[in-house]
């Protein structure tokens, strides 16, 4: 049998479903973690195709399953979005969208619904062809925005309980293999003063005061890792930077007792979390130690289900080498598919890699419709060609992956 051509004729006779399910889902906000909705409409279009289990999870991301063998095989796609910000900002409607040349511009297009309709389509196409034989398929519609890495966390030690051979992950690569990309530590610094009236102010501690020297240390230290300082060949130069303050005051009147800043600093595969936390720690004089502390941050935040699962905001860096099996199987499937070799690369942001690859060391691999840049602005938007085109990857990498497909 011709997989390629197959799996090729059977997406073209699709599109139109998989252009229509795509819009649907679209439309259906799915902002701060609530894709309870979203999720519904993905589980009727599973059903449709015959999936041999479909439900939600206790967390209540979105699980279809194909298969029963003993490998595990996850396809992983987050479907849930930030916000749309001001919506006087937006020119057309961003869940309705607009297609224009070609593009689905549309909150979510690119970050991530657009890799769900080639995984749903691509795994049932994958089964019809025998491409999934020895595999148990999963495609796993999780929230990912607000704390990376929780679902497959979950999927792993609660529900359904299973660690996969292998991850797929649909984040936008523009339709290229990523393997791997930076991580990154949540933190806050937080300093400690004393209160007074603002009128008598110098019998005060202001808080706000102690922390200038401290801001200014983080946009140095910024500043040298990105000319050079904890640089990586492959995944780029690390960063740090001042995201969020917040300041205890008893009026507007009164010297703040209490200033926080919160951080985001990227990390290299060369860069130790305690080393990491040591280089902050060091940023502070040695006479404010006992009056300005570096935390870790820490997500507890339950799901739109109520349900808990508690993580530190520690999300590391991974990356595959250009041998690694999974990549060699994802290039394979690109050549086969379109007869062209396209350079591997590596996402900027972070995705659930980094808990697939970064904390349980599964085998990770990304593919998706859409560039990156778009992620998260009001032009967000992802070509649909490249959407119905990704099924075809989805659905024959299976096989490519388990050296059943092009003989």
């Amino acid at each position: 049998m011709n997989e390629v051509a197959e799996i090729q004729k059977r997406v073209a006779a699709s599109r139109d479903d998989i252009i229509n399910f795509m819009r649907d889902i679209c439309a259906i906000p799915s902002m701060e973690s609530q894709i309870g909705p979203v999720g519904e409409r993905i589980q009727a279009e599973m059903r449709q195709l015959g999936y041999d289990e479909v439900r939600f999870d206790k967390m209540g991301n979105t699980l279809g399953r194909i298969g029963h063998g003993p490998k595990v095989l996850v396809y992983d796609s987050h479907i849930d979005t930030v916000g749309i910000g001001d919506r006087d900002e937006w020119e057309w409607d961003p869940f309705v969208g607009k297609v224009e040349d070609g593009l689905l511009y549309a909150r979510g297009a690119c970050d991530e619904k657009g890799s769900t309709p080639g995984m749903v389509y691509g795994l049932a196409m994958a089964r019809d062809l025998g491409l999934l034989e020895g595999w148990t398929a999963y495609y796993f519609g999780n929230m990912e925005e607000w704390c990376d890495g929780i679902a497959p966390n979950s999927f792993v030690e609660v529900d359904p309980k299973i660690r996969p051979d292998a991850a797929l992950i649909g984040e936008p690569t523009k339709m290229r293999v990523y393997r791997g990309h930076k991580g990154r530590l949540e933190l806050k610094i937080t300093a400690r003063g004393k209160s007074a009236h603002a009128a008598s102010h110098h019998l005060g501690d202001n808080a706000v005061y102690k922390m200038m020297s401290i801001i200014t240390n983080i946009r140095e230290l910024d500043r040298r890792l990105r000319l050079g300082m904890g640089g990586d060949p492959l995944l780029g130069r690390s960063s740090i930077a001042v995201t969020d303050a917040s300041v205890r005051t008893a009026s507007i009147n009164a010297v703040p007792d209490q200033f926080t800043i919160y951080l985001d600093r990227r990390i290299t595969l060369t860069e130790p979390r305690e080393e990491v936390l040591s280089q902050l720690r060091g940023l502070i004089p040695d006479y404010l130690q006992d009056e300005i502390h570096v935390e870790e941050l820490f997500y507890d935040t339950p799901s739109y289900t109520g349900f808990v699962f508690p993580v530190e905001k520690y999300y590391p860096a991974w990356a595959l080498d250009d041998a690694h099996p999974l990549v060699e199987a994802g290039q394979r499937t690109i050549q086969q598919l379109w007869g062209e070799a396209r350079p591997p690369g590596t996402w900027d942001f972070s995705t659930n890699g980094t808990y697939w690859a970064g904390k349980a060391k599964i085998p990770s691999l990304g593919f998706g419709p859409g560039d990156e840049v778009t992620a998260h602005t009001i032009d967000e938007h992802v070509p649909l060609d490249d959407v119905v085109r990704a099924t075809e990857f989805y659905g024959l990498f299976p096989g490519m992956l388990a050296g059943t497909a092009g003989k």
